[in-house]
């Protein structure tokens, strides 16, 4: 069955009352302090922004991702829903959900925004959901208050209605669009950009300053000695070659050195900046300075807490407030399976679940669940250690008698 991509009503532009530039924002991209130009594009060819996107991105992709039943001993999975494959497997004919994910996200971290058009047949059931652009996504209303999404295709616009869209706002100051956290913060990315040219600069230059060629006579074409001297000694292949200078001319080196313009500690500052715009611990962008081998544990149950969860969340209820059908919403609910991020070592996880076993919240095959382990017979006894008994029937204290007599 062929699905119609974009196959939104199209309409004349409306008068808009209010126009939300969705996450364009071309005013915010552009020149920064450090004279780099910085936008999504160039903002990805950084390292350490390439690298936070790529975790956030595909940790969010890798976790489970099901739609729930509410009963009345907690939750179920609803693997008859018509979402479930949807979200779990395949969105679309040309996505896994993995790719689906990952692509939203990194909408989200590049554009403060991410959309997919959702495709539904006669009867409103969804059959597929297609990622978008976001830079070529404006959300507008008409005259009237009604919010509507504007699509820019090659070949003219779309108009999507909102229950054709899935939209993940990030931080933004209407609640509506969200503001790229990339062109909120391009000065300090702009900054990295411009140290890493630097660096190559000056191993291009054979990883030392610029010099004077001093000569003790007049130089009738200086142009033409310079290009000589280039020709031969400039670029890191040339790096170390042995230099003749003729007529009792001189090299002198001009500049300052790299250590003291703190080159190196300037390039592990910006990895710390972009490292705090995405709320990444630097550990995981390869930044080990202040990682141990007592607090990198901790640091990365943080980063799920602290980083990973709000994400989930503003996905989770996007997805519910979109997919859900009104009577739907109170009885399934979307969600993200984060347990496998919270796992400790393997001797942490063994006492815990013994805690568990032995304190009757734990079966024996939900920690064989837990650990991707087949069920067993009878695994699923809740049983208690039955050595727990209230203080007044503890030792001297079970004999009333003797109670009164120690009164």
């Amino acid at each position: 069955m062929k699905i119609p991509f974009l196959s939104g009503l199209l309409k004349p532009r409306a008068s808009p009352k209010n126009r939300l530039y969705g996450s364009t924002y071309s005013f915010f991209f552009g020149g920064t302090a450090s004279g780099k130009t910085v936008n999504e594009r160039t903002a990805m060819q950084t390292t350490a922004v390439y690298a936070c996107v790529r975790i956030l991105a595909e940790t969010i992709a890798s976790l489970p991702l099901n739609i729930y039943r509410s009963t009345d001993n907690g939750k179920e999975k609803a693997t008859d829903h018509q979402l479930y494959y949807l979200l779990h497997d395949e969105p679309n004919p040309e996505m896994t959900s993995f790719v689906f994910r990952e692509t939203l996200m990194s909408h989200l971290l590049l554009w403060g925004n991410a959309y997919a058009q959702i495709i539904r047949d006669g009867r409103g059931r969804i059959l597929a959901l297609y990622p978008l652009l976001p830079d070529r996504m404006t959300v507008d209303r008409t005259t009237d208050g009604q919010l509507y999404f504007e699509y820019r295709k090659n070949t003219g616009y779309v108009i999507l209605r909102p229950e054709d869209i899935l939209h993940i706002p990030g931080l933004g100051f209407d609640g509506l669009v969200g503001y790229s956290p990339i062109a909120m913060a391009k000065n300090a990315i702009g900054m990295a950009i411009a140290t890493e040219e630097y660096g190559g600069k000056f191993f291009a230059n054979g990883a030392s300053p610029g010099g004077v060629l001093e000569h003790p006579g007049v130089v009738k074409d200086p142009a033409r000695i310079r290009e000589s001297w280039n020709a031969v000694y400039q670029g890191s292949g040339n790096a170390h070659r042995v230099a003749v200078l003729e007529e009792g001319m001189k090299f002198q080196p001009i500049g300052i050195p790299p250590e003291q313009a703190q080159f190196l500690e300037t390039r592990k500052f910006q990895t710390e900046e972009i490292c705090r715009i995405f709320r990444v611990p630097p550990h995981l962008v390869a930044n080990l300075d202040k990682a141990t081998f007592s607090n990198i544990e901790h640091q990365s149950i943080s980063f799920v807490v602290h980083t990973i969860r709000p994400w989930l969340v503003r996905l989770e209820q996007g997805m519910n407030k979109a997919l859900l059908s009104p009577s739907e919403k109170g009885q399934y609910f979307v969600g993200f399976v984060v347990d496998g991020l919270l796992r400790g070592d393997y001797a942490s996880r063994m006492q815990g679940y013994a805690i568990g076993i032995q304190n009757g919240f734990l079966s024996p095959n939900d920690v064989r669940t837990l650990e991707n382990m087949n069920t067993i017979e009878h695994g699923d006894i809740y049983a208690m250690n039955g050595n727990m008994l209230k203080l007044e029937d503890v030792g001297a204290y079970a004999n009333t008698d003797r109670k009164e007599a120690l009164k």
